[in-house]
Formats: structure tokens, sequence, C-alpha cells
């Protein structure tokens, strides 16, 4: 079992930057990790992934604005989220997977962007 905690949401104004956090209880070395979004009435979706060398993955819609980035030493996946967009307002989720038949996912963040 893993537990999952992020943090670091919040309400920023368009154009502004978030950093997300996400802490892991175990190691989270070799595992793929990734950040998903939920905004109101839509489905998860996939917003960014990362493997443990380093290489990641993008959503289109977020391509250049945000980068992932992981610390296989403290256990942690961030999110650093520039020129952030009204449509970026969601709640952000960490997911770690460590089978096609095991994952978790943590609580969840909420963001914010609003003038």
């Amino acid at each position: 079992q893993v537990e999952l905690v992020e943090s670091g949401g919040g309400v920023v104004q368009p154009g502004g930057s978030l950093t997300l956090s996400c802490q892991a209880s175990g190691s989270i070395a070799g595992l793929y990790m990734t950040w998903h979004r939920q905004a109101p009435g839509k489905q998860r979706e996939l917003v960014a992934g990362i493997i443990s060398s380093g290489s990641a993955i993008y959503d289109r819609a977020v391509k250049g604005r945000f980068t992932v980035f992981r610390d296989n030493v403290k256990n942690t996946l961030s999110l650093q989220m520039n020129d952030l967009k009204p449509e970026d307002t969601a709640v952000y989720y960490c997911n770690l997977q460590r089978s096609s038949t095991e994952q978790y996912w943590g609580q969840g963040t909420q963001v914010t962007v609003s003038s």
C-alpha cells in the first residue's frame, strides 16, 4: 500500500504559476508516475507522465507550459505550472502505477485560475 499526498494547489490569476507536489509514503524509484486532473462535469484526464529516468510526456493542452519532475530519493513528484489559464481549473491528482493492476491515487488538490 502506498499513500500519496498532494499539496500546492490554490487560486491564481490567469498567467500565473503554481507548483504542485506529491509525496509518496514509499519508494517511487523505477515506477511510472503521472498527474491527472478533473474539471467539474468532465472526466479525469492525463496531464503529464514521467518514468524513473525522467523522460516525460504531456497532454497537448499543457505542453510548453507545464513541467513534470521527480525526486527518486525524496519520493516526490512535482508539477510546475506556468502561464495558467482558466481552463486549467480542476482538481489535480497524483498517480503511481506499480503494475497494470496496481495503482494508487492521491486525494487531489484544487487549482483555480480566475481573475
